[in-house]
């Protein structure tokens, strides 16, 4: 039986759980490929924590550089994260023929396309199916299940923090900083929650699936993104009482020779399959030109989900080697081969949430509804909520707007005059309507 040597860097959850899955999964593995994915080493600067893990003394090392170069290894798994260390260790191992698995989404997305162009210059395999959704395939359904598939939209939920605050937000009526701090007791959110929260985790994300759904390098700092941070319950509970839930959406669609790429706090129908993905769960809806909508759900990180992952990719990536494939049979994203241009953000075209402080006085709504009418914006409908007794007091009352489909500069340029108007209290808040 053919063997084929693994070397991990990054002894962290992930690690650990790849680690095991490897050790234990052994006899399963060899039995259902015909081959051996041997452990050959893992590297980490902090080897004798306990990770709840067995593995063998004679396996750890700080030295990853020099477990890269062993002879005796074949693939080597990048866990560390970030783009430091990160990118010399999968640098190190592409320009010594040897394959990469990786889950660091945050480097494939600023440098994506210059490792991408590496492995392939030196004929090896470089898999990134634990980078987007943890657990869930949606990495391959795109490189494989949907490879005859002109990918019309894609619609995802990528980030189980934000969702699971979301979720607990409408479930309770709670604060968004109470739930937050709820979250990073229960290990859902980091002590810094900058990256989660801020959208730029799904905006990572949203960056590596575009580039498999349109063959397009997507720069991530032309992605406009917009997090959950500070998301006032009042919008979530007036979202609930007409009909909608907000979810933070990384959302991808093609119009023609542009492409749309946002993430932003978005009002979704009850009746959407992507309503119903709660807690700390993940989703992708992908519209496909053949298949139409197909759903791909599930846990979007931890140990286990993303070590099922990653082990799939090693695995894939062990038969390449064992067999002696020039390069993969799967190919890596043919990045900037497609003719496709962001569409600038003010372009994306949706339907719109509005809430607005208004001086209580008589025709406000029709003033509004004629300045919107001047940008080229229509009311789809308008209600006045019951304003507390503070409002009450410093004379406004809250009214809600949802817009038919409209221009976000066009939107931006009416509430922009609103103000100006002196009738609000304070710039209105919108939100996306999907």
């Amino acid at each position: 039986m053919k063997e084929v040597g693994v070397a991990i860097v990054g002894f962290g959850t992930v690690g650990a759980g790849v680690a095991e899955g490897l050790l234990k999964g052994e006899a399963l593995i060899s039995r259902r490929c015909g081959l051996r994915v041997a452990l050959r080493g893992v590297a980490d600067l902090d080897i004798v924590r306990d990770r709840g893990v067995d593995v063998p003394r004679a396996l750890l090392t700080t030295d990853a550089m020099a477990l890269v170069a062993r002879p005796d290894v074949d693939v080597v798994v990048e866990l560390i994260g970030g783009t430091g260390v990160a990118q010399d260790v999968i640098r190190a191992a592409l320009e010594a023929g040897k394959s990469v698995v990786t889950a660091n989404k945050k480097l494939l997305a600023e440098r994506g396309a210059e490792l991408f162009a590496l492995a392939r210059g030196r004929g090896v395999d470089l898999y990134f199916g634990a980078s987007v959704g943890g657990g869930i395939p949606i990495v391959r359904a795109l490189r494989d299940g949907l490879v005859a598939n002109d990918i019309r939209a894609l619609h995802g939920i990528l980030n189980g923090t934000c969702n699971y605050i979301l979720t607990r937000m409408a479930a309770e009526g709670s604060g968004f900083d109470d739930v937050l701090a709820d979250a990073q007791r229960l290990g859902y959110a980091e002590a810094d929650p900058t990256l989660d929260v801020d959208g730029h985790d799904t905006a990572h994300k949203i960056c590596i699936l575009a580039s498999l759904a349109y063959g397009v390098s997507v720069p991530l700092r032309d992605i406009p993104v917009r997090g959950i941070r500070g998301l006032n319950p009042v919008d979530v509970r007036y979202a609930g009482e007409l009909g909608y839930v907000i979810k933070l959406l990384a959302v991808c669609k093609a119009h023609g020779d542009k492409l749309e790429v946002r993430v932003n706090p978005t009002l979704v129908p009850k009746s959407h399959t992507l309503a119903a993905v709660n807690d700390v769960f993940n989703a992708v809806l992908v519209d496909g030109s053949l298949t139409g909508d197909t759903l791909y759900y599930g846990r979007g990180a931890g140990r286990e989900a993303t070590a099922s992952a990653v082990i799939s990719d090693v695995v894939s990536v062990a038969r390449h080697v064992a067999v002696g494939t020039p390069r993969a049979a799967e190919p890596l994203p043919p990045l900037g081969g497609t003719p496709y241009t962001l569409l600038p953000p003010e372009d994306c075209v949706s339907r719109f949430y509005i809430r607005l402080m208004v001086r209580e006085a008589c025709g406000m709504v029709g003033r509004f509804a004629t300045i919107l009418g001047d940008h080229g914006v229509s009311i789809f409908a308008a209600s006045q909520h019951e304003a507390t007794e503070a409002q009450r007091a410093e004379g406004y009352v809250p009214v809600v707007i949802l817009t038919q489909p409209a221009r976000a500069g066009d939107i931006a340029a009416a509430l922009t005059e609103i103000t100006a108007q002196g009738i609000v209290r304070s710039m209105p808040f919108h939100l996306c309507i999907l």
